[in-house]
């Protein structure tokens, strides 16, 4: 049987879409812009790490930890990555803090969620030293925001659960976010069994940043789709009709 697609065809396609996306864009809103902040920022620091190691041939995903890539001849790619994820996380923190009942322990987990994004921007900031040489103020600095802000990440989840379980227009990301909490904990300590010079550190690193980025954009995007539902602003909290 032969389909012929002829310029008709083309045509109809053409002008559906452009009847749409007009449609589309009247339904974005600002909630849409800090929702699109958090699909943009996981994605920004992916796209820089993947592209500085295989620009690299003497890098190892494998073996070489994520921050070692910024000394390399590229690595302003992932720095510029961990400074994007930084910023984009501080916005879309705000969308989280609007469009979410608010349940015991919500605040904190907001709090949480924006330090770890500012700690971001410091671990783009300062470099790591690299393995082996004499420990310097950056290095630490880089040392010590990286650790504290990777361990803090699955506690601001973890208060954001009640929330979460609490609406209706969340509470089916529930379980995975309990999901996200429990791989956190576990790449967590993995990354404290396998150092620097294991061999394998890089693949645990990554591990536990992967699970902490998809999880911010998986949040991203059910933001975005609940943005483009939205009739009107709402109302700040606390303030009454006049």
């Amino acid at each position: 049987m032969e389909i012929k697609i002829g310029t008709n065809n083309f045509r109809f396609i053409y002008d559906d879409i452009k009847e749409k996306i007009p449609v589309f864009l009247s339904k974005l809103n600002v909630h849409s812009v800090l929702a699109i902040a958090g699909v943009v920022g996981p994605l920004m620091l992916t796209i820089g790490d993947l592209t500085a190691a295989l620009a690299n041939p003497e890098y190892s995903l494998i073996e070489n930890s994520i921050s070692s890539l910024a000394l390399t001849g590229i690595g302003w790619l992932q720095t510029i990555g961990f400074l994007t994820l930084g910023l984009l996380i501080e916005i879309f923190a705000a969308g989280l803090l609007f469009n979410i009942k608010r349940a015991k322990w919500f605040h904190t987990g907001i709090a949480i969620f924006v330090f770890f994004g500012f700690a971001m921007l410091l671990i783009g900031a300062f470099h790591t030293d690299p393995v082996g040489v004499a420990r310097t103020i950056e290095g630490r600095i880089h040392g010590f925001i990286a650790t504290t802000s990777f361990s803090l990440f699955p506690f601001a989840i973890l208060c954001l659960l009640p929330s979460i379980k609490r609406d209706d227009n969340w509470k089916d990301l529930y379980t995975y976010t309990k999901v996200a909490f429990i791989m956190a904990l576990f790449f967590l300590a993995i990354t404290r069994i396998f150092q620097e010079t294991s061999g394998w550190f890089g693949l645990a690193e990554r591990l536990l940043v992967s699970n902490m980025v998809l999880w911010v954009e998986v949040t991203a995007v059910r933001l975005f789709i609940l943005s483009l539902k939205r009739v009107e602003m709402p109302k700040a909290p606390g303030i009454a009709d006049k």
